[in-house]
């Protein structure tokens, strides 16, 4: 009984894990295949064409995932906390960018959000406490050393998503008519610049960086199956409860 038990409760749990990962990657889509439309089109006097088709399609990723986490809330599904302090940056940054027509605030944005991703794991990693390990622990049952690993992993992923991110908009983005400064540091140089023997800002092609937000997901998925074999080499079975004889 209790076995059954534990069993249904672990298939909720992956069931929430998978409505968590559609949660993640429906909004993306719909941002690629709005941006992509808007962009090809001249409608309602100029108000949606190739220079604001990544605010709409900003605002459409918001929206969905905005509402995939109030019916997470009202289902009273659980909800992390690394989920809803993610959510607050895409959608502060999101909301920063569509309000002043700044499309800077959506190139960064990003990159702010995947080292958030890894200071949330890498910074309680110090004092001994391992988030990754509290976000799966009910669906995987692994030895301390394998969670920590794992962690450590996804943190670094999590830093090499941000940098690539930079690469991509830095390449790829039109350069700045001015100085890029946000909080008083200085993001980006303007117009074109060298930077590390590679040249920035000189390229018109936003599209590929809109875009290679579905390469992304690919590279998730990727690194995640990467993952399983560790993850399959150290689960551990059930335990099962003996009656006293």
């Amino acid at each position: 009984m209790n076995e059954t038990v534990k069993s249904e409760n672990g298939i909720g749990t992956a069931a929430g894990k998978a409505n968590q990962l559609w949660g993640d990657f429906v909004p993306v889509i719909a941002f690629v295949l709005v941006y992509n439309i808007f962009r090809r089109v001249d409608l309602m006097d100029g108000l949606i064409n190739k220079d604001t088709a990544i605010f709409w399609a900003t605002g459409v990723l918001l929206a969905l995932m905005l509402g995939f986490l109030a019916r997470q809330l009202v289902m009273r599904e659980p909800v992390s906390q690394m989920m809803l302090f993610s959510s607050a940056i895409v959608g502060g940054f999101g909301l920063i960018g569509i309000l002043l027509q700044e499309k800077a605030f959506i190139y960064v944005k990003p990159t702010i959000q995947q080292l958030f991703m890894a200071g949330i794991i890498f910074i309680p990693l110090l004092f001994g406490r391992n988030v990754w390990k509290s976000l799966f622990s009910k669906v995987f049952d692994l030895p301390d050393f394998a969670w920590r690993t794992l962690a450590i992993r996804w943190g670094f992923f999590f830093i090499a998503m941000a940098i690539w991110n930079e690469y991509l908009w830095r390449t790829f983005a039109p350069g700045f008519d001015a100085p890029l400064v946000m909080a008083g540091i200085p993001v980006a140089p303007a117009g074109t610049y060298e930077f590390l023997g590679l040249t920035f800002g000189a390229k018109d092609a936003e599209d590929v960086w809109a875009n290679w937000k579905l390469g992304n997901m690919v590279i998730v998925l990727i690194f995640g199956a990467a993952n399983t074999p560790y993850t399959l080499k150290h689960l551990r079975e059930p335990k099962t409860e003996t009656a006293a004889a």
